[in-house]
């Protein structure tokens, strides 16, 4: 079976749809799937759900799609980087649904793992648990997370083989094993595509069985969000 797709757009053509969901990897602007993203705002899909801890900057990132409106709501954890997010979100325009960090990850892990729900202590007494299933253990109240799973998930990695295993890089790799392994399909974007058994096994990060589709992107912007200098 050929994983691997000449461009982003072919990548993505044929699975992503009006009204699905779909998880993003990254964090910030780091290891974020670039060309994928601007693949995903070149389709036209609309009404999408997108699941991603937090929604870029207004120029870049999923803030690209937002300003596009293609998506409807968000399921993420920090988002506090995006004017165009916060203005439509105080508007009534985009609908959120926000989960703590730590439990956001274990929800795609959840997912990717077939683990329907869990049981956690954070968000007890807050508005994160409004609504959800409280139960106690060892005297101490917990709230019952249901986990995720994406219809498409986007993905960046360094390097994949043509099996998809695939290798991160160091702060890189951070949501993006979690949001592969919740993808019904994960496409995955990587700077440099190896043969079958150039990876070393212990040297494999996450294994191809979680991967449907590669795209190379072999000179991503990798643009840095905040960036801070020492004065001279």
């Amino acid at each position: 079976m050929n994983k691997v797709y000449p461009d982003a757009a072919a990548a993505l053509s044929g699975i992503v749809k009006d009204g699905q969901t779909i998880a993003v990897g990254g964090f910030g602007l780091c290891g974020i799937p670039e060309a994928l993203i601007v693949a995903l705002r070149d389709s036209g899909v609309s009404g999408l759900t997108a699941i991603s801890n937090n929604a870029g900057i207004d120029d870049a990132g999923l803030g690209l799609l937002l300003q596009t409106r293609q998506i409807k709501k968000m399921i993420s954890s920090y988002v506090g980087e995006n004017k165009e997010f916060a203005r439509q979100y105080l508007a009534g325009e985009l609908e959120i649904e926000f989960t703590p960090q730590g439990t956001l990850a274990e929800k795609l892990r959840a997912g990717g793992a077939g683990i329907p729900a869990f049981y956690t202590k954070t968000g007890v007494g807050t508005v994160v648990a409004e609504g959800k299933n409280v139960r106690q253990y060892g005297g101490e109240d917990y709230i019952l997370e249901e986990s995720l799973v994406s219809d498409v998930s986007l993905v960046k990695a360094w390097k994949a083989d043509r099996s998809g295993n695939l290798v991160f890089r160091k702060t890189a790799r951070n949501f993006n094993p979690n949001v592969a392994m919740a993808g019904k399909i994960t496409v995955v974007e990587v700077e440099e595509l190896l043969e079958i058994g150039e990876i070393d096994p212990d040297h494999v990060h996450l294994a191809g069985i979680f991967v449907q589709r590669i795209v190379v992107n072999a000179t991503p912007e990798k643009r840095i969000e905040q960036r801070t200098v020492r004065p001279n």
